[in-house]
């Protein structure tokens, strides 16, 4: 399986971006998916997850009310709609394919990633 993450980009401080991943095969086969994250200097950090089933979302405090994740099992996509960016939300953030069905912030249940997309906000 291979995860291909794009839509990353250079934005401002309040703006919005559309994170979109595609699957290599069908993800309809009850994976659950996330994307994480990685600032300059810093570990990689869960960002949000959806089951396979696109209820139970997981979301990291900081992005609550601002991210929005959402997923095409017929497509093998998953999208993380960004609003009210900020500074700190500067990264790489990658997608990832969940070994089991259900949404979890646990970076070593997911088995695939992808190489991720720069997302620079500017303040």
């Amino acid at each position: 399986v291979q995860l291909q993450a794009s839509g990353g980009g250079l934005v401002l401080a309040g703006g919005s971006l559309r994170l979109a991943c595609a699957a290599s095969r069908r993800t309809g086969s009850n994976n659950a998916m996330g994307w994480f994250r990685q600032a300059p200097g810093k570990e990689r950090e869960f960002v949000a997850a959806i089951s396979w089933s696109g209820g139970g979302a997981l979301y990291i405090d900081s992005v609550k009310g601002r991210f929005t994740i959402s997923r095409d099992n017929a497509k093998s996509t998953v999208s993380l709609q960004m609003n009210a960016l900020k500074p700190e939300d500067t990264a790489v953030y990658y997608c990832a394919l969940g070994r089991s069905s259900i949404a979890t912030k646990n970076p070593g249940q997911y088995a695939y990633w992808g190489r991720g997309t720069l997302v620079t906000v500017s303040s």
